[in-house]
């Protein structure tokens, strides 16, 4: 159950999406043309790490019953602490994202990648344009 579906069943929902649960976030999705879904990863992590945790921060992120035509990006940054400072410039202009934290070993509570939750890609834009893409 995606995080504004748990939020309408009453359940408890990731606190990162509370702003776009209560502005109606599929809604405003909806009404986009094509929306953009951008998600950043650490690139110091084995593959698999990698794509284990962009697939958790892409469905942790996305409120569901995206529109046709929705753009998935993918970012990287070289480390951890270069991911918190994204999660920092995000949290500062109030985009609202999802943490993607691995609590067990050999992680221990460290930030693995961040999901985006899905808009307009002329607003989104203006605070990932600097990241380059996964490659």
């Amino acid at each position: 159950m995606r995080g504004c579906e748990r939020a309408r069943a009453g359940l408890p929902s990731p606190p990162c999406l509370a702003a776009c649960i209560e502005s109606g976030c599929p809604r405003s999705v909806e009404e986009t043309d094509h929306a953009t879904h951008y998600v950043v990863t650490r690139r110091n992590l084995p593959l698999g790490v990698i794509a284990a945790n962009l697939v958790h921060a892409a469905g942790e992120s996305s409120p569901g019953n995206l529109p046709e035509g929705t753009f998935a990006v993918v970012l990287a940054v070289p480390d951890e602490p270069a991911l918190r400072a994204v999660a920092v410039r995000l949290e500062l202009a109030g985009v609202a994202f999802v943490r993607v934290v691995e609590p067990d070993a050999p992680h221990n509570g460290a930030l693995m990648a961040l999901g985006l939750v899905p808009g307009r890609k002329e607003v989104l834009r203006r605070y990932v344009s600097s990241l380059p893409l996964l490659r």
